[in-house]
C-alpha cells in the first residue's frame, strides 16, 4: 500500500520501520529532517512538507506528540486539504476526545476517513512490534487498516465506529498507569522508611499479589530509570489533563486524577518535565517525604 507516515519520534520511527519491513511503499515526514535519514536508508521516501508526504497516499499515519502538534500539521500546514478523497487518516497519538471528534467531522466533510488507533507501550515495545492498538472507526475503514496495525502490534482492540471512543479508552488506560506509578511510589517510600530494601519489596509484592509483567517492568523503571526516558513527566501530565477534561465533559468526577495531576504539575515546576514518568514521579514523592521530616 502507498502509506504516508508523519511524526518520527522514538515511537513513530519504530512503527515506520515495521511498515517498511512489511513491504509497503512508505513516504515519511518529520519536522526535524535528520530523523528521516535512517528510514530513507531503509527504503522510505521523504516528503519535504506534510502535504508532499501525503500526495497519493491511501493511508496517512500521524504519530505526533499532542493536540497542539497535530492541529498544526493537520490544519495549519495544509494536511487536511492535501489528503486525497477516500484516503484514511490514522491517528496513533494519544490526543483529546474533543480533537478526535473534530478530526472525524472535518475528514468526513472532505470525503476522507478517520480512524483512531492510539497505542499502549513504550518505545522499546514498539521496536519489538508488540504494542497493543486500540482502534475505532467505520468498519469499511478499519478493515484495510487492521493488517497494518497488526504489523507492529501483538493485538488490536476495535472499540466502536466512533473514533473518539478509542482515544477515550487510551486516556483511561493511561490514568491506570499513573495510578499504578503513584501507588508504587508511595509504597516504596513507605518500605524504605521501614528499612525494607526497595527491590525486595517490589519483587515480593509482585510475586505474592499481582504476578504482572507490567508491574515488574515499571518496578525496574522506577529503580533504574532508562536513558533516554521512554515516557516523560511532560507526557504523563498531558495525558492526565486530557483524561480529566474528557471525564469532566462526560460529567464524571476524578478525585484520584486530580491528585495525580497536581503531583505531575509539581514535578514539572521542579524542572522534571523531561525525566522518566515513573522514576520522576517516585523521586518527587521521596523528596516531598524528606521535606516533611
Amino acid at each position: 500500500m502507498r502509506i504516508a507516515f508523519l511524526g518520527l519520534g522514538k515511537m513513530g520511527s519504530a512503527i515506520a520501520r515495521h511498515l517498511i519491513g512489511a513491504g509497503h511503499e512508505l513516504t515519511v515526514w518529520n519536522r526535524s529532517l535528520d530523523k528521516t535519514q535512517t528510514l530513507k536508508s531503509a527504503g522510505a521516501n521523504v516528503g519535504g512538507t506534510p502535504s508532499e508526504a501525503v500526495a497519493g497516499a491511501e493511508i496517512v499515519f500521524t504519530m505526533l506528540m499532542d493536540d497542539t502538534s497535530l492541529v498544526h500539521v493537520v490544519y495549519e500546514s495544509g494536511l487536511l486539504a492535501a489528503i486525497a478523497p477516500g484516503a484514511i487518516h490514522v491517528s496513533l497519538s494519544t490526543i483529546s476526545v474533543a480533537l478526535s471528534d473534530r478530526l472525524t467531522a472535518d475528514h468526513r466533510a472532505r470525503g476522507q476517513d478517520f480512524v483512531a488507533a492510539p497505542v499502549f507501550g513504550r518505545p522499546n515495545v514498539a521496536e519489538d512490534g508488540k504494542l497493543w492498538v486500540v482502534a475505532a472507526g467505520a468498519d469499511a475503514s478499519i478493515q484495510p487498516v487492521r493488517p497494518l496495525l497488526q504489523s507492529f502490534s501483538r493485538g488490536v482492540t476495535v472499540v466502536s465506529e466512533k473514533p473518539s471512543s478509542a482515544h477515550a479508552l487510551k486516556l483511561g488506560g493511561n490514568f491506570l498507569i499513573t495510578a499504578m506509578i503513584a501507588s508504587l511510589s508511595e509504597t516504596l517510600v513507605y518500605a524504605e522508611a521501614n528499612g525494607i530494601e526497595p527491590a525486595l519489596f517490589l519483587e515480593t509484592i509482585n510475586s505474592a499479589l499481582f504476578q504482572s509483567p507490567f508491574y515488574q517492568a515499571y518496578s525496574k523503571i522506577i529503580l533504574n530509570p532508562p536513558q533516554p526516558p521512554g515516557g516523560t513527566i511532560g507526557l504523563g501530565e498531558k495525558d492526565m489533563r486530557l483524561f480529566r477534561e474528557a471525564a469532566h465533559n462526560a460529567g464524571v468526577k476524578t478525585p484520584l486524577g486530580d491528585a495525580f495531576a497536581a503531583h505531575l504539575e509539581n514535578a514539572i515546576e521542579a524542572g522534571m518535565r523531561d525525566e522518566d514518568w515513573a522514576a520522576g514521579y517516585y523521586r518527587l514523592a521521596k523528596a516531598k517525604t524528606l521535606e516533611q521530616q
